[in-house]
């Protein structure tokens, strides 16, 4: 009997999902396809600066897992990158966190958003 699949834990979906040469069209030989998962993990290790172990945590899988995404990750930007193609994030096996209230982390931007209205005036951070 299969294994059941473990949805990986993603805190916000991409404000833009589509990269690449402003002069090149998306067709079957031009794009790679990114996974919101895989996408998560660069944005967790690279950005946010976390550890694998941190991003496991947070992503809520095993650390080898986080390996094995964050590498194909990085595969796919640099095919992107020195090869001119086209980057689409899509896809995967995820489900969006319901913040910071429910388990979630220190990078969760859910809560980071929710937190722009800070002091007692109203303004932004």
């Amino acid at each position: 009997m299969a294994r059941p699949m473990k949805w990986r834990k993603v805190c916000c979906l991409p404000k833009m999902n589509k990269f690449g040469p402003l002069d090149t069209s998306v067709d079957a030989e031009n794009y790679v396809i990114m996974t919101v998962d895989e996408y998560e993990t660069i944005r967790l290790i690279d950005l946010e600066r976390f550890t694998q172990e941190e991003c496991a945590r947070q992503m809520n899988v095993a650390r080898s897992t986080v390996q094995g995404i964050y590498n194909e990750a990085r595969k796919k930007l640099a095919e992107s990158l020195v090869n001119g193609k086209v980057l689409l994030i899509e896809g995967g096996e995820y489900r969006l966190c319901e913040g910071l209230e429910n388990a979630c982390g220190r990078g969760c931007r859910r809560y980071r958003r929710s937190r722009c209205f800070t002091d007692d005036e109203g303004q932004a951070d």
